[in-house]
């Protein structure tokens, strides 16, 4: 890592999904960007393939010492149009699998994994020095439930270190219905919610449908943040944010991540033919979006960087301004642009995080 890069600030990302990529991508995320890009070529598989913008030298290249990493393994049944396992046991099996990945990078050093106030002040302490070998200190966060069988699997993944989960992903879901379905929780979810609680885990209001989502917020009374979302200001789809989602969310004490999905930037996206340069899609429309949050919460508190980079797509439907994650340390000059101050900077890149999960932490 260079001197430069360690005077540069740090940056917590809310979203990003290593271990799918190493183990369904089969990247090799100790990699270079670069170097897995040219172990794809001629592979057509996913639209993705040799365009990817995460590794662990890219998230050093750009001081984003701080992730929140995930697990995901969707239930789905035959004939399904999104891919998945048909059984909760293979959707489990397979987050487990995942977590095994990651115990791999911990013990190699590459990763280190948060679980209380002590480990996150052991992670920042590390990140205030960074070098070539600094672990990527990673929150373990659950994308959609369908995974856990049962309640005692949730209080195993507890036990694991899992201290976040977002009950829905895409469509139809054991606990919830997420993005373009519809309807409250089910039985199972009330439980689910109520299990979180007295466990005091985080709850990723991302993905859920709008029904769910005020039923959700009736119902838990304990802490939520929203992972990976926009705002539906600019993007008129049920995957983003209406206004008075974001205004609850912040009445909540929530942060906000701000994702970087093209199809979540700008309206009419259509996947596998729009281009980022002709829709011009640049990470200005990210700042669009935190700057949103910021106008409708009257400060700088409650909104970061959620950026799914690598999440099912890579450069082909991202900023044309991004090659590599570590492009993020574009972000302070852009935010400085339109006025925001240095404290304010701060909180978006990593400030908001680094408090909430301190609060979070130290709750009892």
């Amino acid at each position: 890592m260079s001197k430069e890069s360690r005077h540069e600030p740090l940056i917590s990302d809310s979203h990003l999904d290593i271990s799918m990529n190493a183990m369904e991508w089969n990247r090799d995320q100790r990699w270079t960007v670069d170097q897995i890009r040219r172990s794809e070529q001629g592979m057509n598989d996913k639209p993705d393939r040799g365009r990817n913008t995460v590794s662990f030298p890219a998230l050093r290249e750009g001081k984003v010492g701080l992730v929140v990493a995930t697990q995901i393994g969707r239930v789905v049944k035959p004939g399904a149009p999104i891919p998945g396992w048909y059984s909760q046991e293979q959707a489990w099996a397979h987050t487990q699998g995942q977590l095994q990945w990651y115990r791999c990078m911990e013990e190699a050093g590459e990763m280190k994994q948060i679980t209380d106030s002590l480990t996150l002040d052991e992670s920042l302490a590390l990140w205030e020095d960074p070098s070539q070998d600094t672990p990527i200190c990673y929150l373990l966060s659950l994308e959609g439930a369908d995974s856990l069988i049962s309640m005692k699997h949730l209080a195993k993944a507890y036990a694991q270190g899992l201290r976040a989960i977002g009950p829905a992903h895409y469509g139809p879901g054991v606990y919830a219905n997420g993005t373009d379905a519809t309807g409250r929780l089910n039985g199972k979810g009330v439980e689910l919610l109520k299990t979180m609680e007295e466990l005091q885990m985080i709850l990723d209001m991302t993905h859920l449908n709008d029904e769910a989502f005020w039923h959700a917020l009736e119902l838990y009374k304990g802490p939520i943040w929203a992972s990976h979302n926009n705002c539906r200001k600019f993007v008129d789809h049920n995957r983003q944010f209406s206004d008075e989602m974001i205004l609850e969310l912040i009445q909540r004490k929530a942060v906000i991540g701000i994702a970087l999905d093209a199809w979540m930037m700008v309206p009419d996206w259509i996947r596998g033919k729009s281009d980022p340069v002709a829709r011009n899609v640049t990470l200005n429309i990210m700042v669009d979006n935190i700057d949103h949050v910021c106008q409708l919460a009257g400060d700088s508190q409650h909104v970061g960087i959620g950026s799914d980079l690598d999440g099912g797509y890579g450069t082909e439907q991202c900023p044309h301004d991004l090659d590599t994650i570590a492009d993020l340390q574009k972000l302070p000059g852009l935010l400085e642009s339109r006025g925001y101050q240095e404290e304010d900077v701060l909180n978006i890149l990593h400030g908001n995080f680094i408090r909430y999960l301190r609060n979070y932490f130290n709750k009892d």
